[in-house]
């Protein structure tokens, strides 16, 4: 079928009262250049009310707490981003489908609508790059809805941008106030004596394919009831998939047995930070990139357990190890990942908090990150499967082509065994 999606020109949408002016700092975390990026995000909603006008409503007064957000992104400095509260405001999209969400399947994987229909951009004369926060709301003739997000990865991290969207639905259903204030305070984060600006990702080094896979909380639980049986101990549903997606994936590829294969995954610090930041509030980046070296035969060859237990000694590690970076005592950059076949990174975004955003209407039928034009890292993000499914889906971008039959066969083992 043909479908027409109509999308108005972008709009500015300030705050809806005078806000402070003049440039607030960016932590050691938030300067660092892996995360000088715009993310791409998408909640689809099955039903709402002129959810555009109510958004667009919302949206300038959360402003008013989150005045930084209608900012700019500014480097007077080399290295050296901060966030210049002009006040210029966030773009906004309104824009409409002569379908329903049934028609495109819900926008589940694959998608039937481009996705650059879907995710806001700004005038052709502005540079994307300095700005913090759009967004578009995409309206169906079912009455259903999706917002396409995009935020700058420099100011929030996902627990800060889903604390912003939870922000703009208490106001969307009627909230006087915030249930959380926001709280700046970068400048609290101590920066590290030997601090890493990180690198930028340059060119595309690899064509990886994207692959939606549903895991049962009954699978699951069953391979936390097999560790708990040989060890003794409990382990985490993160624990249980990151080392199913690591042994698929490292069997698939085939790399040579004695060659280096690499985990990473980003730790939340903010437990650490407790003296220095606020209970609540905080919406920057507060993670510590944690990452696991072996060969490829270690894990291909070991029993899930095992690869569990791998899993979890670098996360007992992580409070040490996140110190002794601080403290500038760290023998390697955290934040230098070897960009190379053999690396897997993997975020866990089933519990940041997006799939509980309300605007009045219910929570998303699910949520789908969309930056699938990166291809620097092999990469597997866990979300909340599509209600009303019960476990974790796995959004993967970690092999390519060639790669990509075995790689289906050894996680369906997983996911069917």
């Amino acid at each position: 079928m043909s479908v027409s999606v109509n999308k108005l020109a972008p709009e500015l949408v300030a705050a809806a009262e005078p806000t402070p002016s003049g440039h607030l700092p960016l932590s050691c975390m938030d300067r660092t250049a892996v995360v000088r990026i715009l993310v791409d995000l998408m909640l689809v909603f099955k039903q709402g009310v002129q959810p555009a006008k109510a958004f667009r409503a919302a949206l300038s007064r959360a402003l008013v707490s989150y005045y930084p957000v209608a900012g700019r992104i500014v480097e007077p400095i080399p290295g050296e981003p901060e966030v210049a509260c002009t006040g210029d405001g966030v773009w906004f999209v309104d824009a409409s489908v002569d379908c329903s969400l049934k028609d495109v399947n819900n926008l589940e994987r694959p998608l039937l609508l481009p996705k650059k229909e879907l995710i806001p951009f700004a005038p052709p004369d502005v540079n994307e790059e300095d700005l913090i926060f759009m967004m578009q709301v995409t309206e169906f003739t079912c009455g259903g809805f999706a917002v396409g997000i995009r935020f700058s990865h420099t100011v929030f991290d996902g627990l800060g941008a889903a604390q912003f969207l939870q922000a703009v639905a208490e106001i969307a259903r009627g909230h006087a106030r915030l249930v959380v204030d926001p709280v700046w305070c970068r400048d609290a984060i101590p920066s590290p004596p030997k601090l890493s600006r990180g690198h930028a990702p340059s060119l595309a080094s690899f064509r990886f394919e994207t692959s939606v896979f549903d895991v049962s909380s009954d699978h699951i639980s069953a391979v936390k009831n097999q560790f708990w049986r040989e060890t003794g101990q409990k382990c985490s549903t993160f624990d249980v998939v990151t080392a199913m997606i690591w042994q698929s994936r490292t069997r698939a590829i085939g790399l040579d047995p004695h060659a280096d294969v690499h985990l990473g995954f980003a730790a939340n610090t903010r437990h650490l930070l407790r003296q220095v930041l606020p209970q609540e509030g905080f919406y920057g980046n507060c993670v510590y990139p944690m990452g696991i070296q072996t060969t490829a035969g270690t894990i291909a060859g070991s029993s899930p357990v095992e690869v569990i237990e791998l899993i979890r000694d670098a996360k007992e590690r992580m409070s040490a190890k996140f110190l002794d970076w601080m403290m500038g005592d760290a023998e390697d950059d955290p934040y230098k990942v070897p960009l190379e076949y053999g690396t897997l990174v993997v975020s866990d975004w089933s519990r940041v908090g997006f799939s509980e955003v309300n605007y009045g209407w219910g929570e998303p039928i699910h949520v789908a990150p969309l930056n699938d034009d990166s291809n620097f890292i092999a990469s597997c993000i866990y979300l909340q499967p599509s209600m009303p499914k019960q476990g974790v889906r796995l959004l993967t971008r970690c092999v390519q082509k060639e790669h990509l039959p075995a790689f289906t066969e050894e996680t369906m083992k997983f996911v069917h065994n």
